[in-house]
Order: structure tokens, then C-alpha cells, then sequence
């Protein structure tokens, strides 16, 4: 009984942790150490590459969307590298190859991460930008990340991805409040350094220091651990922001969720010697709380609940607190549900929200001690 009783507790502690204790230390620590940028208006040569699979329904509003920035023409190269498109994808880009943008065809099929190696190779820009096909950004967020390259210790840049809800869907809501809590944290982090997450829709890296991926691995993670790895600082610049639609469904965020807690962990894997960097025990502290205790963080939501059940007739408190476990899990069921019957169930789609990123997580864990991997998708589906 006394063994269960502390499996309970450390698993609680350890969820708080991951959550609240892990912001609220940073938090403390970005205080003191507060480590600026130092950003001025800064114009290098950019390059906009943008990795593009039958994407005809949106290709046409993402270029027009980036022609349209804030940012000096001549300094300017757009890159659409169409991944393999069955679709008029590659007819639609080259309608805008009279306004300077550049089509590269990618054949076969090799998916984003292969398609962003191919499209570096062929950009001109001192500055490297990926973008979505569905990435819309605001006029000056090129402008915004740009100015953060004037300070010669930052290697990598990531923007602000605000979630644009279609049809009021309730997993617009979950996707939301996720963002505003990783931004949340991005902030934080860039004070103290380097932030461990970025957006793969808003990002910009110095060409000098771009390392070729492997095709199967997660640009969006494993690019910025190498940027760190060499040295670079890797921050967040909250004015630079692109706007996305959420994905409709439950099962589309899923299935997306999934995908990327599966690169995730096989990046982890590729760059663990950054769990245990000597050079840089902050960082090292920041991968193992946001990243690697986050996605197992299903572990000990599970220990907490099992341990929890069977440690019912201990006292009132294990009742209590048994009754709320299964009182939260059962709101994420019935949440679906609630679909547009008012705030009440907007709050309890969190629920459902919470226990969907957990239940990816631990599908993913299964596929990747399965030595699963994943190069290819149908985007926006997962």
C-alpha cells in the first residue's frame, strides 16, 4: 500500500510538473538571466520556400499572400517545390512565375523534409523561410523575423501560429488554447535562450548553418536542435505571425498528433546526445521538460489513475480524487457531444482535447519501439 501511495504521489508531482512546475521555474530562471536579441531593422537576401502535395485548393492564396509582404522586392525569392502533385498545383504556381516565383518539381515523391533539402539547394537567400502552402501571414511578419538575424548568435527564428477556426469547430478551441500555452513558453524560453519547439509554417534559418535531413526526420524539431548544436541561438518572435486553419476534426488532429509525436521521438532519438549537452545544461533541462517528459507525460497520467483506483478504500482524500479523475475523463468523452451547445462545452472540449494529445502520444510511443516511421502524408489529414 505504501508503494502504491508513492507511485501515486510521484506521478501526480511529476504531471505537475511537466505543466505548472516546468513554465513556473523557467519563468524564474528567464528572469535573471533575460537574454535579449538584439533585433534592429535588419534586410538580408530571403529565400521562401514552400513544400507543396496537391495543395491546388490553396497554393494560389498562399503566393499572392506572399507577394504581397512587407520586405524589399530584390531581396526576395519565393520557392515552391511540388512534392510529386497530381493535382494543377504545379499549373497554379506557374501562373506566378511572371512575378518571380520559382517551381522546382520533385519526382518521385519523397515528402517536406526531402522537398526543403532539395529547395536550399536551389535558394539564393542568406536567409532561409519555410512556409505551408496554407501559411497566411501578416504583412509584415517577414520584416519582424528578418530583425532578429541582426543579432549574429541567432541561428534560427520561429514565428506566432494563430489557429483560424473553420465552421467554429471545437477542435479549433483545444488547437488554440495549445498554442497560447506553447507561446506561452516560447517566450519564456527565448528570455533564457533558446526555445525547444518551433512552427514549421513560420520559420527562418541562416543558409550557412542549414545540415541536410534525412528524409524520415521532423524539420520543424530536428533543425533547430542542430542549430543549437552548433552554437546558435534558436527564439521565438512573437510579431511575426501566420494564420492556419485547425484541422476539422477530432480525428484528423489525431492523426496528425500521432505523426508528430512519431518524428519527435525519432528525433529525440538522433539528437540525444543534446538530453545530456555539457556545454549547456539549461537547454539540456528545457529538451527533457517540454519535450521528452511532455510526450510520456501519458505515462503518468496512467499510473496516477491505475494507482489512484486502487488505493480507493484508503481514505477519503483517494475517494475524492478518483471521483474528479473519472468525472474529467468522462467530460472528454461526452465533449463530441456538446458540438456548439455554448461555452459550457467549449470548456469541456479541453478535456477532450488534453486526453486526445496523450492518447497520440502513446500511440506514437507504440510505433516507434515498433521502429515505425513515417516520411509521407496527405496534409491537413495527418
Amino acid at each position: 500500500m505504501l508503494l502504491l501511495k508513492i507511485l501515486f504521489f510521484a506521478s501526480l508531482i511529476t504531471i505537475f510538473y511537466i505543466y505548472v512546475g516546468y513554465p513556473v521555474v523557467l519563468a524564474v530562471v528567464s528572469f535573471f538571466l533575460n537574454r535579449k536579441v538584439k533585433k534592429k531593422d535588419f534586410r538580408p537576401t530571403v529565400s521562401i520556400l514552400i513544400s507543396a502535395y496537391n495543395e491546388a485548393q490553396s497554393i494560389a492564396k498562399t503566393l499572392e499572400n506572399k507577394l504581397a509582404l512587407v520586405y524589399p522586392k530584390d531581396k526576395l525569392e519565393i520557392i515552391v517545390i511540388s512534392d510529386g502533385s497530381t493535382d494543377e498545383t504545379d499549373r497554379i504556381v506557374k501562373k506566378f512565375e511572371s512575378d518571380g516565383v520559382k517551381l522546382i518539381r520533385q519526382e518521385p515523391r519523397a515528402g517536406k523534409t526531402a522537398a526543403l533539402n532539395l529547395g536550399v539547394t536551389h535558394a539564393t537567400g542568406e536567409i532561409i523561410v519555410f512556409c505551408d502552402a496554407n501559411s497566411i501571414y501578416e504583412e509584415k511578419a517577414l520584416t519582424h523575423l528578418a530583425n532578429n538575424f541582426n543579432d549574429s548568435g541567432v541561428g534560427y527564428v520561429t514565428g506566432k501560429m494563430v489557429y483560424v477556426k473553420p465552421n467554429d469547430t471545437r477542435t479549433g478551441d483545444g488547437c488554440s488554447a495549445y498554442m497560447k500555452y506553447e507561446n506561452f513558453l516560447r517566450l519564456i524560453e527565448t528570455k533564457a535562450g533558446s526555445i525547444v519547439g518551433v512552427d514549421g509554417g513560420i520559420d527562418a534559418v541562416r543558409k550557412k548553418l542549414y545540415n541536410e535531413m534525412a528524409p524520415d526526420q521532423l524539420p520543424d524539431f530536428v533543425l533547430p536542435l542542430k542549430i543549437i548544436d552548433q552554437g546558435y541561438r534558436v527564439v521565438y518572435e512573437p510579431e511575426a505571425v501566420l494564420q492556419e486553419t485547425s484541422l476539422n476534426t477530432s480525428k484528423d488532429e489525431y492523426n496528425m498528433r500521432v505523426r508528430v509525436a512519431l518524428r519527435s521521438f525519432w528525433a529525440l532519438w538522433h539528437m540525444r546526445k543534446l538530453l545530456f549537452f555539457k556545454d549547456h545544461m539549461l537547454f539540456s533541462w528545457q529538451l527533457w521538460s517540454h519535450k521528452l517528459l511532455r510526450y510520456l507525460s501519458f505515462v503518468f497520467l496512467l499510473t496516477a489513475y491505475l494507482s489512484n483506483m486502487m488505493l480507493w478504500s484508503s481514505g477519503l482524500f483517494f475517494k475524492m480524487f478518483c471521483i474528479l479523475q473519472n468525472l474529467c475523463y468522462l467530460a472528454s468523452i461526452i465533449a463530441p457531444c456538446l458540438k456548439n451547445k455554448g461555452r459550457l462545452s467549449r470548456d469541456l472540449y479541453l478535456f477532450h482535447y488534453f486526453v486526445l494529445l496523450h492518447l497520440a502520444s502513446a500511440h506514437a510511443l507504440v510505433r516507434f519501439l515498433l521502429g515505425k516511421k513515417q516520411t509521407l502524408w496527405t496534409p491537413r489529414k495527418g
